[in-house]
């Protein structure tokens, strides 16, 4: 093993190789950099700037074009030839290009916007994750812009929340789209996003309608139409390598993505991640932690609105082929996705905890149809011990069920799968290599086999290049290192098997902003979350904290699960199966039946909103949620308990 070679010592088991990769970051980046097949110009010493961590300029004598990155397939004859990208709907349409057919897509679409994007300028999209939303993104940073995108299902307050701050000189946005069953056209909602975004000089419409559903007004006034990626310029081999070869290089920390927070508390943060950070980062993860290479086909249900796209995408660079798809994971049924796995033949495949949940709780088998796959991906919430059980025994038997977590603060993961370890049930496997992860008391002591906030204490090139906007740092400051100073401080309640001397696996109790503390004891909503939602009553909860008296009430939300009435036996119940399993601190105060549970775009329980709500505030940014509706039954809530 080459770590154990530059180590000087034995690195074959995942505990020390970890060890090392904390205690001497620098050369670990340094040989997984040289190892991962990123092509880069110039020097790779020093490995950064001797800079702290919010301000430290990893590779600072390195340049790379990501564009470069991710077509090199596309470059080889032999590879060209390979599938690429497979588009795929809940209708069952598939579209397909192969390496070299999506690197000609790209070179057409460079060529028509080189005269518009500069190095350092942004670009907006609002598109289905289909074949033309990789296309953009790979001719945008090619160019060196910066790219940023959203799911056409967010209204247009959420959009502009994002893109106004960003200022984009090019927009781009669809015609519509196509969600549980029904068909959504969003052209007028396109044009008046252009028209509140001033510093757009290009605008383009990607036609996103089946062909039936077409209005004659598409593309929308002041779009001008999308490139077919089908019908760009075929090169031939030597044409496609040399212009690929000659695309422009930038520095190791020039923007690539700008991401944005939830914005479901407040206007959303605008996130700098860098090209080399980020394809590092990637590249480590699919290749050492998830064991994707050629050949492989690889989906994640994401939309483009959320940071799973973007890690999705950098697969490419890899030789897998990355299947996109766009559409509810269970329309036609809830066998949808499972089905979708069997005929593209999966080896990786990326859902939510909650669909996993709803597949359960259809009584979804299909073992029949996972014979190709080899990874189990689940992120987006804490995976529940129960939904390990069922995976295991209904889905896919001899799957690495891979719960990761991390988000898009650091586009990647701090804790992910580990494929020589083995799978515990209710617990992520491991910390990322580089990652040095701790779960810390309040005066930053380090707790193993207890709950504590997560940090990691050293380095790591994904960390954001800034916020946008943010000239002095001081809101990066605020968000990530003010509470313990020198350490990145995530927002999680975690904590960590192992101990001092071995590493752990990791466990997830929600976000530590949303932690519950009854009688000054924190409790993790996922504590909750795991016992009611295993009962046969409840088909989904929400859990809060309610400050009453100096003091904090536990308040529960069930949704009932079909033909159920949540009356006074049902609600004992559910208290009963929480003190049995949890503790007295855990039984909620008052337990509600809802109609719906509020979900972010991204699919996480928007727990904070409705806390406020309950605290006699008002929920902000409901345009960013899934299902905003849902946010009225709580307010209703609100004034009902605020007038006992």
């Amino acid at each position: 093993m080459h770590a154990s070679r530059v180590a000087g010592r034995d690195l074959h088991r995942y505990p020390d190789l970890h060890e090392w990769s904390v205690s001497d970051p620098d050369r670990f980046w340094s040989l997984w950099l040289e190892h991962s097949g990123i092509d880069v110009e110039g020097e790779a010493t020093p490995p950064h700037d001797g800079g702290d961590f919010q301000h430290r300029r990893w590779f600072p004598g390195l340049r790379l074009s990501a564009a470069r990155h991710l077509l090199r397939h596309a470059a080889d004859a032999q590879t060209a030839a390979g599938e690429a990208l497979v588009a795929v709907t809940e209708t069952e349409s598939r579209h397909s290009l192969s390496h070299g057919r999506l690197a000609d897509a790209v070179l057409d679409l460079r060529e028509r916007l080189q005269t518009v994007i500069s190095p350092g300028d942004r670009v907006a999209a609002v598109v289905p994750n289909g074949v033309e939303a990789v296309v953009a993104m790979l001719a945008v940073v090619s160019l060196g812009g910066v790219w940023s995108s959203a799911s056409p299902d967010f209204g247009v307050q959420a959009i502009v929340d994002r893109f106004a701050q960003i200022d984009p000189v090019v927009f781009i946005g669809c015609t519509g789209y196509r969600y549980g069953g029904r068909t959504y056209t969003v052209a007028d909602r396109m044009e008046e996003v252009r028209r509140r975004l001033p510093g757009v000089r290009r605008a383009l419409a990607v036609e996103s309608l089946p062909e039936a559903s077409r209005s004659a007004s598409s593309p929308s006034v002041g779009f001008d139409p999308f490139p077919s990626p089908w019908n760009a310029r075929e090169r031939t081999p030597d044409e496609r390598a040399a212009s690929l070869a000659a695309l422009p290089t930038f520095p190791f920390d020039h923007p690539m993505y700008t991401m944005f927070s939830s914005g479901t508390t407040g206007t959303p943060k605008c996130i700098v991640h860098g090209v080399g950070g980020t394809l590092l980062q990637h590249s480590k993860e699919h290749i050492l932690h998830s064991e994707i290479h050629a050949g492989d086909r690889v989906l994640y249900f994401t939309t483009c609105g959320w940071m799973m796209w973007n890690w999705l995408v950098s697969a490419l660079g890899t030789g897998a082929t990355v299947v996109l798809y766009d559409g509810s994971p269970v329309e036609p049924g809830p066998d949808h996705l499972w089905n979708l796995a069997a005929s593209e033949r999966l080896t990786h495949l990326g859902v939510s905890p909650r669909f996993l949940s709803a597949c359960r709780a259809s009584g979804v088998s299909a073992v029949d149809r996972t014979a190709s796959l080899r990874v189990l991906f689940s992120t987006g919430a804490p995976l529940l011990p129960e939904e390990f059980d069922y995976v295991y025994r209904d889905l896919a038997p001899h799957v690495q069920l891979a719960s990761i977590s991390g988000g898009t603060d650091i586009i990647s993961c701090f804790m992910l799968g580990v494929p020589t370890l083995p799978v515990r049930r209710g617990e992520i496997q491991a910390a990322g290599l580089g990652m040095d992860i701790a779960a810390v008391a309040a005066d930053g002591t380090p707790l193993f086999g207890e709950r504590g906030e997560l940090v990691c204490r050293v380095p790591f090139p994904s960390r954001p290049l800034t916020f946008h906007g943010d000239v002095d740092g001081s809101r990066y400051r605020a968000a990530y290192f003010e509470r313990f100073p020198g350490w990145w401080t995530h927002g999680d309640y975690v904590e960590i098997t192992g101990t001092v001397e071995t590493i752990g696996g990791v466990v997830v109790y929600g976000r530590s902003d949303a932690t519950l503390n009854p009688g000054g004891v924190r409790i993790g909503t996922a504590e909750i979350y795991r016992h009611v939602e295993s009962m046969p009553e409840v088909a989904d909860s929400l859990v809060v904290g309610r400050p009453v008296g100096g003091d904090v009430e536990v308040v529960l939300f069930v949704v009932p699960a079909a033909g159920i009435t949540i009356d006074a036996a049902c609600v004992e119940r559910i208290r009963l199966r929480i003190r049995e399993n949890a503790s007295p601190r855990h039984v909620p105060a008052r337990v509600f039946a809802v109609s719906a549970v509020p979900y972010t775009r991204s699919g996480k329980k928007v727990e904070i909103a409705v806390r406020d709500i309950l605290a006699g505030g008002i929920a902000t940014n409901a345009d960013a949620m899934a299902n905003p509706e849902a946010l009225k039954e709580y307010q209703d809530l609100a004034r009902e308990i605020a007038g006992e």
